[in-house]
């Protein structure tokens, strides 16, 4: 996450949901050892997070979106449906090694400037980069938290068995959005543009450092290593160089201090939940098995669960009921390509509509929700089919 869009509220919730957690050890109903074993199983996720989230801070200063989105511009040669698929295969890159937040939050402002520079209304692109950042967040752990929970929950420590499982859903939940994009915005993109010429980084330097560090940190990210230990020596060698170079971008608000407290207490709930049985009572509307309707059941009520709520205290609820490798996959194809409806599914999408409106980007909640009720069952069903069919 980053520290945009409401970081003081969001802080707030966390530091309430920590107090319930304190009390729940407090009164037994969670016991120490399961807090400290939940503690154990997600410090490299958080840490991770935090590290991340400095990377793509500092990155996006120095001005490596805006770069490569000016690049992608010459690239389309005018050609409007050229320029958006350039926008839509960076937003699958960024959402797949960078997580889901960086293209919500950092992305979104360099495509809604690109298609503005161009003479196109912002409004497909930045759908674009929003439900992407949900859907095309399934393919590795990197993508989005829940992948990196639910890759401890599979027992995989390579990237590579992951990718494996997922790979035929993560096509279909990158598909089925870009073509409703594509349908409902076909006008708009079917036009020319006149290239612009690309703007000068400020800092020479600090640019090539930062291309050169996320060049070097995407492969790690995927080599087996423990994905915090790259992650967090990238955020460190950037922060080296801006504390040389730009200090004022050195700030304690890099660090996404209302995510800690939010995601770290809702651990400790979800936990202390699971104790006094929450599983047990949701066995029956998610069902068992690995059958199609079994696990379609399960993408459902992740789904639901994601909107209802949002997708992080889903998954974490789910989770137990998810005995599987491919139960566990049918999850994460709901929670993660399913919270594309309501404005707090998936806190990237909150995020996101903060940039929008700082941006001058006018899309009511309304609208973006009928948009998501048509996307999200889709993508959903389409992508839990592709599972089932994958591994039949």
């Amino acid at each position: 996450m980053t520290p945009y869009a409401h970081p003081v509220r969001l802080a707030i919730v966390g530091a309430g949901l920590l107090l319930v957690g304190g009390v729940a050890v407090a009164t037994g109903v969670l016991p120490a050892a399961d807090a400290v074993a939940v503690g154990a199983r997600v410090w490299p996720v958080l840490l991770f997070a935090v590290a991340v989230t400095v990377v793509a801070e500092l990155a996006d200063r120095a001005g490596l979106f805006a770069a490569v989105a000016e690049r992608m511009a010459r690239l389309g040669r005018g050609h409007g449906w050229v320029l958006w698929m350039l926008v839509v295969l960076l937003a699958v890159a960024s959402t797949v090694f960078l997580s889901l937040d960086t293209t919500a939050v950092l992305l979104t402002p360099v495509v809604v400037l690109l298609a503005r520079h161009h003479g196109y209304p912002p409004l497909p692109f930045a759908l674009t980069t929003v439900w992407l950042a949900n859907t095309a967040s399934l393919l590795l752990p990197v993508s989005n938290l829940t992948n990196l929970l639910a890759e401890h929950a599979l027992g995989f420590s390579d990237p590579g068995r992951f990718a494996a499982l997922m790979a035929a859903p993560a096509v279909v939940a990158v598909v089925v959005p870009c073509a409703i994009i594509a349908i409902v915005f076909r006008r708009q993109l079917g036009t020319r543009y006149e290239p612009v010429a690309a703007e000068v980084p400020h800092d020479p330097v600090l640019f090539w450092v930062s291309a050169a560090v996320v060049a070097v940190l995407i492969p790690l990210l995927v080599s087996g290593l423990p994905v915090w230990i790259p992650a967090t020596a990238a955020a460190l060698v950037l922060v080296a160089a801006f504390a040389v170079r730009d200090r004022v971008a050195v700030r304690p608000g890099l660090v996404p201090w209302g995510l800690l407290l939010f995601a770290g207490g809702l651990f400790l709930v979800v936990e202390a939940a699971h104790s006094l049985g929450l599983a047990s009572a949701l066995a029956a509307l998610t069902g068992s098995g690995d059958d199609p309707a079994a696990l379609l059941r399960l993408s459902a009520s992740g789904f639901l669960g994601a909107n209802a709520v949002n997708n992080l205290p889903a998954y974490l609820t789910l989770e137990p009921l998810a005995d599987s490798p491919l139960r566990i996959a049918a999850l994460l194809v709901g929670v993660n390509a399913g919270p594309l409806v309501t404005p707090w599914a998936s806190l990237a999408v909150l995020l996101w509509h903060d940039r929008l409106r700082a941006l001058g980007v006018e899309l009511s909640w309304r609208r973006y929700m009928l948009l998501g009720l048509v996307a999200a069952p889709l993508t959903v069903l389409l992508a839990t089919l592709a599972l089932a069919s994958a591994t039949a």
